[in-house]
């Protein structure tokens, strides 16, 4: 029985329990100066950095880990960019219909971009990053600025495909530099993940400790949900003293308290040896059970005041608990159960129970466990799988002609995404997508059930090495390796599901990172001299298109980048329509008051125009008059 506190609120704790709901990587522990007892405590040092556009100094002794790097790379993940997603419709499948995404370039830019649209929308992250063994690439992130000169270096010449380098362990900062790669990078995607969602991050031994201790530091330790053993693959006769078998996959909620928990399939091995009963008649006639004791042998039930009761046997005789023993259900709930057949009756010799008379029954009682309601509500997975080995991998890769190393089995991913119950319009993100695994794995899944679960990959434009069978089989980039396995997997995976999932959604969206559609004069007016203000009259970069301009206005407004897009001749200027009415977007030039006032007789939700774009000074002053006359709802805005 809880008891009254009797004080009032402690005011410290309730503000530090609202600190740790918006910036739990900023609670720590702390030894109380007068007992020297470690108490819950604010890390004011790393919240000053997260609020603060400048690197911050000043740790103090407390329980954390840090390394060199940790606050430049926490200033990176909070630093704005000026950079855009431009569509590559030739490169695209399905582009005007299709919900997924394949978005390419460096994936700290991709997902600072995502953060406005899909903020909290996404239910699973997977991600399988390099594993830091001292032969992999890392991102060569480059923190050492302030926030105003990393946003405008951001609007330079994109580098992206030089954004990796050798990490070997003769770096001094071997370790250092990895935590730097993925700190930021977990961070922004923790905002991605809505309050039921789950991350997944493949990891080897070498670096599982650090990015156990990154993630606890984002998501906060408390919404770690556990770390799972994946055999690779059987034997071997590497390594010095064990051959590496096992690798690992660290799970963790964006708030565990309302995440989906965890079902597996229940296997066929349990339901030979435990689901062996055959109901013989009634309605479940044919269907296989195992039962359960009616009787609880422990005193966890005592507490439930009526669940102590007669139950009458089939010779008439009643039979009861022992004292201070409880049946599972209160008397209403064994009737229930009995009116349905899900009660049986066994005759014993060791019977717990005890007659009208004190006297050991002959009886015992138990609830039916049908297997057909089990395999629906399945069984919590264990945490070991042994069942996905890489070799699973590279059979499906050679069977589709996809020539690629060290790729996860998309059953892997597959089952992930079914232990973690994702539902048929749930959003699933990778952004370390290599070859397209995860978007292997969620078509794959979709074809089996016909939902319509969508996928963003995210990958950067790496290229492949030369002499590689990527390389021969004529890719150059690692994207078009994961662009190519979507198409062909796709297209099996539709082939073999034409009736489960005919309407499956196996294109993609390709979206490429680059410099802002702005001149740079937009972002640094400083850098601008006299004579060259002639040159800024328009201030979008010349080899930009009108669809270029439409998905950056997406990407600021925080529209979802896979609504339908359809285009318009309106008073013979290109209209682009999203998602119907939600936005109406038009960028051509002489855009006239015929236009804006046809525009507005539609009462989009939005409308956007080319700040450039109108045929006079005139009608630029009266756009807004015009909407809030005609559409008074529309949100406009120019670019």
């Amino acid at each position: 029985m809880e008891k009254l506190k009797l004080h009032t609120p402690n005011l410290t704790a309730e503000n530090i329990e609202k600190l740790a709901t918006l910036f739990p990587n900023c609670v720590t522990e702390s030894a109380d100066e007068k007992t020297g007892q470690l108490k819950r405590a604010i890390d004011f040092d790393q919240l000053r950095q997260e609020l603060a556009d400048h690197i911050v100094e000043g740790p103090r002794e407390r329980y954390h880990l840090d390394w060199p790097g940790k606050r430049e790379a926490l200033l990176a993940a909070n630093a704005p960019i000026a950079k855009t997603l431009r569509p590559y419709r030739e490169e695209s499948v399905d582009f005007d219909t299709t919900k997924n995404l394949f978005i390419e370039g460096d994936n700290l830019d991709a997902l600072k971009l995502l953060q406005e649209t899909y903020l909290g929308k996404v239910k699973l992250i997977y991600i399988d990053p390099p594993y830091n063994t001292g032969n992999d690439f890392i991102y060569d992130d480059y923190f050492a600025e302030d926030a105003e000169e990393y946003f405008v270096r951001s609007n330079q010449a994109d580098e992206s495909g030089n954004r990796l380098v050798a990490n070997t362990e003769s770096n001094g900062r071997f370790h250092s530099d990895w935590m730097n790669m993925l700190y930021p990078r977990i961070k922004l995607a923790r905002n991605l993940l809505g309050e039921d969602g789950v991350l997944f991050l493949s990891i080897g031994q070498e670096e599982i400790g650090s990015a156990s201790f990154i993630c606890s530091e984002i998501f906060g330790e408390s919404n770690r949900i556990g770390v799972v053993g994946r055999a690779m693959k059987r034997g071997g006769n590497n390594g010095r003293f064990f051959s590496p078998n096992l690798e690992f996959i660290l799970v963790y909620a964006r708030d565990i308290e309302t995440a989906t928990g965890f079902k597996d399939k229940m296997s066929q091995d349990l339901i030979d040896k435990v689901y062996n009963q055959i109901e013989r008649e009634g309605t479940r006639k044919g269907e296989f059970y195992r039962t359960m004791g009616l009787y609880q042998p422990s005193l966890t039930l005592e507490r439930s005041r009526n669940a102590r009761y007669f139950i009458e046997c089939p010779d008439g005789s009643k039979c009861i608990p022992p004292p201070n023993k409880r049946w599972r259900v209160v008397e209403q709930g064994y009737l229930d159960m009995r009116a349905i057949g899900d009660i049986e009756f066994k005759r014993t010799s060791t019977s717990p129970l005890i007659d009208e008379k004190g006297n050991p029954s002959q009886w015992n009682v138990y609830t039916k466990i049908w297997l057909n309601n089990r395999q629906e509500e399945g069984q919590i997975p264990v945490d070991l799988i042994t069942k996905f080995e890489n070799r699973h991998a590279a059979k499906e890769l050679i069977a589709l002609g996809i020539p690629f190393d060290f790729a996860k089995p998309s059953a892997l991913v597959q089952y992930l995404l079914t232990i973690a119950q994702v539902q048929s319009d749930d959003i699933v993100l990778d952004f370390f997508a290599g070859s397209a695994t995860t978007a292997h794995a969620v078509m794959a899944m979709n074809g089996e059930d016909g939902g319509k679960r969508r996928h963003i990959m995210v990958q950067l434009p790496e290229r492949c090495e030369e002499g590689t069978d990527a390389f021969r089989a004529g890719y150059r980039l690692i994207p078009d390796i994961g662009k190519e396995r979507i198409r062909r997997a796709g297209a099996k995976i539709k082939d073999e599901n034409t009736i489960s999932a005919p309407d499956l959604d196996i294109g993609f969206r390709v979206l490429k990172i680059d410099t802002s559609n702005m001149m740079d004069v937009y972002y640094a007016p400083d850098a601008v001299k006299q004579d060259q203000l002639a040159l800024h009259t328009d201030n979008i970069k010349e080899d930009r298109t009108p669809e270029d301009l439409l998905f950056q206005v997406l990407v600021d407004w925080g529209v979802d980048l896979a609504l339908p897009i359809e285009q318009q001749m309106i008073a013979g200027k290109t209209v682009f329509f999203v998602d119907g009415n939600a936005l109406a977007a038009c960028f051509d030039p002489n855009v006239t008051e015929d236009l804006v006032k046809e525009l507005a007789k539609r009462k989009p939700l939005r409308a956007v125009f080319r700040d450039s774009s109108y045929a006079s000074d005139s009608t630029k002053i009266n756009v807004v008059q015009i909407f809030k006359l005609l559409s008074p709802d529309t949100e406009v805005k120019s670019l």
